[in-house]
């Protein structure tokens, strides 16, 4: 693979890529664990900068707060914290974000040329026992993301610490990616903390039903500096924090080179939105531009 000095790796990143067999396991499964790609100081500056930003330091703050926007403030309490943007307002955390092993471990199972950010979000679930804010209902991200036109996006989930199920790890319904909907009313354009949980685990049941296959789940336990992807059409979900620490992670939302926003009517017939389109630049034609670089930067390219 050829590529410019910008995005050039070492060859011991070379070895962390996803094998062919990786790769495989992602096409079937919709998920992938990586080998270790941040170093563990690069994990501890992560865990150093969201403690200063919980603190109230950032570089810059986002201009406008979009209607849907998480965002976690002191006055909220010890509930299960996310914050969107963060690469964007803490440039400790855009930097370590933006390795460009992240982004060639993402464009090779995606598979794309090219990998921008499209969010990412830091997240804190506090070891509170019964939280109820700590349950992640089932869900897939690209629900939310109904205004992309790409069906290669994919997320990095980032723990700061061995993740095991104690801490309520991120769980995978294993090849729900290629699963059709069986309600198309249940694209919604809205995020799990907007609907209910039981409806929710009934829509997770009611499609494996409707493809033809057994519900299958597996609990990602990830090692620290280790990260697992999943697809967009993933369902995922996670459960209480057991272990007496905080379970510290980031979210790192990526788009390949060529998704761009397309309108998306939702079954009501209103106009799904996402934050981004009251946050980003507008492209030529007047639409919100997924590449603008202020907000989703170019982490992976193979081109000269």
């Amino acid at each position: 693979m050829s590529v410019t000095s910008r995005f050039a790796l070492t060859g011991e990143e070379l070895d962390l890529l996803p094998t062919d067999e990786d790769v495989e396991f992602y096409a079937a499964n919709g998920w992938y664990l990586s080998k270790q790609l941040l170093t563990d100081e690069e994990v501890a500056l992560l865990q150093e900068a969201s403690e200063a930003f919980y603190a109230g330091e950032k570089d810059r703050e986002i201009p406008v707060r979009p209607p849907r926007l998480r965002y976690w403030t002191p006055e909220k309490g010890s509930c299960l914290r996310h914050n969107d943007y963060v690469h964007y307002e803490v440039d400790a955390i855009g930097a370590v974000m933006r390795k460009p092993l992240l982004g060639a471990v993402a464009a090779k199972l995606a598979p794309a040329h090219e990998m921008r950010i499209f969010q990412c979000t830091l997240i804190y679930k506090p070891p509170v026992e019964n939280e109820p804010t700590n349950i992640v209902s089932w869900h897939y991200d690209k629900d939310y993301w109904a205004t992309s036109a790409s069906e290669r996006m994919l997320t990095a989930f980032i723990p700061f610490h061995d993740c095991t199920e104690e801490f309520g790890t991120i769980c995978m319904a294993d090849g729900s990616h290629r699963w059709e909907e069986a309600d198309k009313s249940n694209i919604t354009g809205l995020g799990y903390p907007e609907r209910n949980h039981d409806d929710l685990e009934k829509i997770l049941r009611a499609n494996a039903l409707f493809n033809g296959t057994e519900l299958r789940t597996t609990v990602v336990e990830i090692p620290k500096g280790h990260m697992s992807f999943h697809h967009c059409r993933t369902y995922h979900s996670s459960g209480h924090n057991r272990s007496g620490m905080p379970r510290r992670a980031i979210s790192l939302h990526l788009q390949d080179g060529e998704n761009r926003y397309s309108e998306f009517k939702l079954h009501d017939g209103e106009l799904a939105t996402y934050n981004h389109d009251f946050v980003v630049r507008k492209d030529a034609a007047g639409f919100p531009d997924y590449a603008d670089p202020e907000f989703c930067p170019v982490v992976w390219s193979d081109s000269v």
